[in-house]
Order: structure tokens, then sequence, then C-alpha cells
């Protein structure tokens, strides 16, 4: 039982990053030491796993974009991270093979209620029960559950989580775009989701990209479903796929789909899939010609930036963004670094007694840390960076200043470095 336990201690590990040795392709950072390989699980993502090593801060390049007035670029660099024109209302649906899935709207000011969801209820009952520690694990947004819709018609954004994610993990991000206008829907990808790792039961990730396309359809049929809270408020004709981690190889897949308009690829990239039993990378997917947008952390030891996520960019099509955030990891563009006293998964299992595992697993450890521990800056410093652009990319057809927010004179006004390349 104790070997199983560790075996089950070893799969949470690798969740705190919504990724593991089947998610991303990641490569040595810019001063990263080591390297261990592992195979992908996902389409069109490699994986490699850097054990240790910090980068250093990322300066801003000027992209080649019209001049922004610093006081214009200064206004801009908080435009789209406020608190935004709506409240937030939440449906849970479901998909016809059974996956769920979470829809956060914009609602009417003055929708009342919380939404919570406790990390714990995700894995399996075995790794369940070794979560002891009387310490957090929930994640609380303000929400009316199946709360009416603010009038209007909204676009659509996707939501992709990563490899032992679930599709509630960047409630952050999800509940911002609501605010701001956006009906966002994140599948369930059991698959790869937190209880198949935990479980050893990881499935075929081409269901991932069917679990996305089938959301689509569902939007859809409840747009014309009366008395659905989305009834003729979903906008078909203006949809962005997001994905994190694994789920960037997942929304690349899909974005070739005609009803996508555009992506955003969150801390991944796109690298050929690796043969789990050669080892051997295939070739690199094509990239869907539509506009995009990278994001990802200067200090990823899980998906390196210079190694995955800007050769990706290199790759795709005009128009395309590229933001490097400085202080940012794996798990900052998730919820889980505020778990766990701001030590995600990992301050779980240490305040649980599993803390001499960890001792002599520090390649665990650090995977499991990767972006809720320093050198990474407290997700209060870095989220409205992350939130600003994403939310802008989102908004670039419906609101006139959305592009201009996404230069490199908007980005050099934070006082978390940024780097960013444009085409």
């Amino acid at each position: 039982m104790r070997s199983r336990s560790l075996g089950i201690l070893m799969a949470l590990v690798a969740t705190a990053g919504a990724c593991s040795s089947s998610d991303d392709a990641a490569a040595p950072s810019a001063a990263a030491n080591t390297a261990s390989t592992a195979a992908a699980a996902d389409p069109g993502i490699a994986t490699s796993i850097v054990s240790s090593g910090t980068t250093a801060s990322v300066a801003t390049t000027t992209s080649p974009t019209a001049t922004i007035a610093p006081a214009d670029a200064e206004a801009l660099a908080s435009r789209f991270s406020g608190e935004g024109t709506y409240d937030v209302g939440v449906v849970e649906l479901t998909l016809a093979g059974g996956q769920s899935v979470v829809v956060w709207y914009p609602a009417p000011q003055g929708t009342t209620g919380t939404y919570t969801y406790d990390a714990r209820d995700f894995v399996g009952a075995d790794l369940r029960a070794l979560l002891t520690a009387d310490l957090p694990a929930t994640f609380t947004i303000d929400a009316g559950l199946d709360a009416p819709a603010a009038d209007g018609v909204f676009p659509v954004a996707l939501s992709s989580h990563g490899f032992s994610g679930f599709n509630t993990t960047s409630s952050f991000l999800t509940s911002h775009l609501a605010r701001y206008g956006v009906i966002v829907a994140a599948p369930q990808h059991p698959s790869r989701d937190l209880a198949a790792a935990t479980s050893f039961a990881i499935g075929d990730q081409t269901t991932a990209i069917t679990e996305v396309l089938d959301t689509i359809s569902l939007l859809a049929a409840e747009n014309g479903r009366a008395g659905s809270p989305l009834e003729a408020h979903v906008d078909l004709d203006q949809i962005t796929a997001i994905g994190h981690s694994a789920g960037g190889g997942t929304v690349l897949a899909a974005a070739t789909d005609d009803r996508i308009d555009a992506y955003v690829s969150l801390a991944s990239g796109a690298r050929g899939r690796v043969d789990p039993q050669t080892g051997t990378a295939g070739e690199p997917p094509t990239m869907p010609d539509k506009p995009s947008l990278f994001v990802a952390g200067a200090l990823d030891t899980v998906a390196a930036w210079d190694t995955l996520t800007k050769p990706a960019f290199e790759a795709a099509p005009s128009p395309s963004s590229l933001w490097v955030i400085d202080g940012v990891g794996h798990v900052g563009f998730t919820d889980l670094c505020t778990l766990g006293d701001g030590l995600g998964i990992i301050g779980l299992a240490e305040a649980s007694g599993l803390g001499a595992f960890l001792d002599g697993n520090p390649q665990f450890r650090a995977l499991g840390s990767d972006g809720c521990v320093a050198p990474n800056l407290p997700v209060d410093q870095t989220w409205p960076v992350i939130l600003n652009v994403i939310t802008a990319f989102v908004l670039r057809d419906a609101s006139p200043d959305a592009t201009a927010a996404l230069t490199a004179e908007v980005a050099a006004t934070y006082e978390v470095g940024v780097m960013v390349e444009q085409k």
C-alpha cells in the first residue's frame, strides 16, 4: 500500500502545473542546467523537464508598431485588467459523452453569489485520502450559478486545460473575461485531467481536440434552447481558443476548424509529437493561418519560452504576438499558486506529512512548485499583465483600442519585465 501511495504522490507532484511528462515540450531556460526528456501525450507537444535553474529578467523589446504616447500606453496597460463592465454568471453543462463543461458569461450588475471549487475534488480517492492538511485548497470567484445573462450577444472563448489539470483551474482568467463581455466555455479532458493522472489512466489525447470542438456545438445548442442562460447571447462568429500547457497543443489542432477565428497559447508551443516508445519527435504541426497570441513565463522550467514558445511564434503566420513575462513560471497561468498557503499542491503535500518524500525526489518538488515559489513573483503582481494582454487579444475585433494594448510600448509601462515581439 505504501508503494502505491508513493506512486500516487509522484503523480500528484507532477500535477501542480497542469502538466507532466505527458504534457508540454520543455527545454532549458536561459540559466537552466539540466533536463530530462519524457514522452508527449498531446498532439504538437513534446516534453522535457528542467529540474533546476532560474531565468534572468526579461527586457522589453520594441515591436514594429506605431508609436503610442506614454500616457496612452499607461492607460492601455490596465485597460483590460480592471473590474470590467459586467458581473459573472456560471452554468454547468455536459457534452454528449458525459464530459463536464463549465461556462462563465456576462451577467447584469448586481448579480450575487459565489462559485467555488476544491482542487482535492478532482483527484482519485486514494490520493484524496493522503491530502489531510488543513490548508486552503479552494478557489472562489464572485458569480451567480445559473444567473440570467446580461443583455447582448457576446464573443466566445474556449479554454483547454493542461495535463493533470481540470476545467476550472484558470478561473481567475475565465471569470475575468466574462466581466469584459466574453462567454468562456471550458470542457473537462478526462484523457489527461487530474483524476486520470493520479489514477494512472491517461487516455487518447486526440479526444481533447474533439471535446473543444464539441463545446462549440454545445454552445450553439444552448444559444437556441429556451430557458438556457445563454439563449440568444452567443456570438458563434467570434470564437477564440485558449489553451494552457498541453491545452496549447489542443487549441493549435482545434484552430484548424473554420469555426475558430484565433487562438492563444499559454506556456506551450508547437513541436512534433514524441513517440513514447522510441523517443523520436515527429514533424511539427502545421500552424493555423489565423491570428495568434503566445504568452510564456520567463521562469518556466517545464515549457521553456526560448526553445518552445518562441519557435512556435516564429512559425505562426502573421498577425501574431509573443509576450514573455518575467517572474512567471508554468502554473502562473492558473489559480493553483493561491492554494496551499501560496505553495500550491506542494504546500498541501508537505503539510500532509509528505515532505520527506519530496526531499528525496527534488525533481518532483521543482516541477510541482514551478511558478509558485521564489524567484517567481506573487500572482497579484503578474496576473494583471496576463489578464490585460489575453483580454485585449480576445476583444481585438470588439474594442478599438485592444490591438494597441498588445504592443511593446504598453508592455514597457509594467513594473514586471515583459519581452514583446510582433509580426
